[in-house]
């Protein structure tokens, strides 16, 4: 399937999108062009005539394929991942912070972080990509497209493991608001902890008996008629491990449209965001020893 990668690609960053790749499997086919209509057939081959033609469908040499390019198994092809029609996301980032080593971004809600699905032109990689030109721009952990809030990117390749070690290691705060029903019978602060794997469906995660693999502590900032304003401060990382929480709690975050129960895909409806916000992250600096803080100027 396609993927990124590490070698320097044949074909350059287009409008913020680095080409895709894709090894060639084990099989017959009589040209390249059979070969893509068929692995790829939403798109149609008048189309992969169009991309060839303009020469963006090449080799790992770069060297360019047509239509009549015969097929070998195990050979690498190049090419740009397009879209015909894509939402626009009516919402924009903010940079809080950028030097030659971070770029510490305030995503908005339904932002994607990066290409995928839907979205390859309207996510927060692209748009970053374009605005800095910066094609080794790579970020160092996730949001949900459903989350707004603090997201850290690396944009150089020498120093990204360094800062990669620290959200591995633990070694990183991060604080998240999120607004969710009371919470009756529990004295704040205190910690929930729970075995999280992965659900029925491929997107929803789900909790189990077991040995504990996720951690958050849970305060209250302030009441709000119905609902609170809480802190969350999650101890390990898991997929939505903080709206599976709450859901477990039976507080679920207003506007999850995931958890406790999944709701039909809303598609292009942003009207009711996720109330969940990465508020902050804070973390020592492995370069330099220096305290690092970065907070969201969003509000929920």
């Amino acid at each position: 399937m396609p993927g990124r990668s590490s070698k320097p690609a044949p074909l350059p960053m287009r409008d913020g999108v680095a080409p895709s790749y894709l090894w060639l499997p084990e099989g017959q086919w009589p040209d390249m062009l059979a070969f893509l209509v068929e692995r790829y057939p939403q798109i149609g081959a008048a189309q992969w005539r169009e991309r060839m033609a303009r020469g963006e469908v090449v080799n790992g040499d770069g060297a360019v394929l047509g239509p009549g390019s015969a097929y070998r198994r195990g050979m690498r092809i190049f090419y740009y991942r397009e879209l015909a029609r894509e939402t626009p996301i009516p919402f924009h980032e903010e940079i809080l912070f950028q030097d030659e080593h971070l770029v510490v971004v305030d995503k908005p809600h339904f932002l994607p972080m990066t290409p995928g699905g839907r979205f390859v032109q309207e996510t927060l990689l692209t748009r970053l990509k374009r605005k800095l030109d910066c094609a080794d721009l790579t970020p160092i952990h996730r949001l949900d497209r459903e989350t707004a809030g603090v997201v850290i990117f690396s944009r150089q390749i020498a120093s990204r493991g360094a800062y990669q070690t620290l959200f591995q290691r633990r070694e990183v705060r991060k604080t998240y608001e999120a607004l969710a029903p009371v919470l009756e019978g529990r004295d704040f602060p205190f910690t929930y902890r729970s075995r999280m794997v992965d659900g029925d469906k491929f997107f929803l995660m789900r909790e189990e008996a077991g040995e504990p693999n996720s951690e958050t502590i849970i305060d209250v900032i302030e009441r709000r008629g119905g609902v609170n304003l809480y802190r969350l401060q999650p101890h390990t990382g898991r997929k939505h491990q903080l709206r599976v929480h709450l859901a477990s709690l039976g507080i679920p975050i207003v506007n999850d449209a995931f958890y406790p129960v999944a709701l039909p895909c809303k598609e292009d409806d942003m009207s009711q965001p996720l109330q969940l916000l990465a508020r902050a992250i804070d973390f020592t600096d492995p370069l330099t020893g220096e305290p690092r803080h970065f907070e969201s100027r969003r509000s929920l």
